[in-house]
């Protein structure tokens, strides 16, 4: 089957679901907002596979991929908003405009030019958006999406304002302000403050965090999905030193469960 072909078909099933006579009552009751979670729950899995290398599941998870962009494609087509071509068509002309190289006459012949040369453009396109940013968002901070996950948010903010030069100059001041905003947030707990002000500090330390993970150039989401795998892989040899003591987990004692944690890293230890 053609690549048309297998899109063709795609496209029909997506049609023949959304059908109000006789099409899926799931699929037919859903929304671009129902459908979101979904779209970006699906995006996480990709990456998933990727780091697992594991190429058949990667085919798996880049179709539901498709399927989502193909879903919101139909229900805007229904709503006389835009259609699959029009999505498709609108990416071509962006990738077109921003390889000027390949499909212009701009001459470069090193990747960090062709690096240089996407970022003017995409500051051209910004600047465009920018004169239609509402007048309570900085035109530096403008279009960073707020569908982003948290942290990652906070670097792309945190990377718009050091373009204008608000940053700070090395790692130092950021281990400083971090402590600065522990401290805050101890008080605040301290002093029996609202769920409201313990959530703002708990937000400006979070913040802080991931302004250091940008000045060590780390992403500060992978890190913490690095902590989440060691956190699940670690709890799971410490369920199964419980076992083979004879022990089941939930009649065990803080004590005794922090007792196999420690066990669990230094069998860690060991295996490295």
């Amino acid at each position: 089957m053609s690549s048309n072909a297998a899109l063709e078909r795609l496209l029909g099933i997506m049609a023949k679901l959304r059908d109000p006579d006789g099409g899926c009552p799931w699929d037919l009751e859903q929304s671009f907002a129902t459908i979101a979670p979904y779209t970006i729950e699906e995006a996480y899995e990709v990456e998933d596979a990727i780091r697992r290398n594991d190429m058949p599941a990667l085919r798996d998870e880049l179709g539901d991929l498709l399927l989502q962009v193909v879903f919101h494609s139909r229900m805007a087509e229904e709503a006389g908003l835009f259609d699959f071509e029009a999505v498709a068509d609108g990416i071509s002309d962006k990738l077109i405009r921003r390889h000027p190289h390949v499909f212009g006459d701009v001459q470069v012949d090193k990747p960090d030019a062709v690096h240089v040369n996407w970022e003017s453009i995409k500051a051209a396109e910004r600047a465009e958006k920018e004169k239609q940013s509402p007048p309570d968002i900085s035109p530096v901070l403008a279009g960073v999406t707020s569908g982003l996950p948290g942290l990652t948010r906070a670097v792309k903010l945190q990377n718009r304002a050091a373009r204008v030069g608000f940053d700070w100059p090395d790692k130092a001041p950021v281990f400083s302000k971090i402590r600065e905003e522990l401290h805050e947030l101890e008080q605040e707990i301290q002093n029996n403050g609202s769920s409201e002000s313990i959530t703002e500090e708990f937000g400006d330390f979070l913040f802080v965090v991931a302004n250091l993970a940008r000045h060590l150039k780390l992403d500060p989401e992978d890190c913490l999905r690095f902590a989440n795998r060691k956190f699940e892989k670690r709890f799971s040899s410490m369920e199964n030193i419980l076992k083979s003591d004879g022990k089941d987990l939930a009649d065990c004692d803080l004590a005794t469960m922090d007792a196999a944690w420690n066990k669990a890293k230094d069998l860690e230890k060991i295996a490295d």
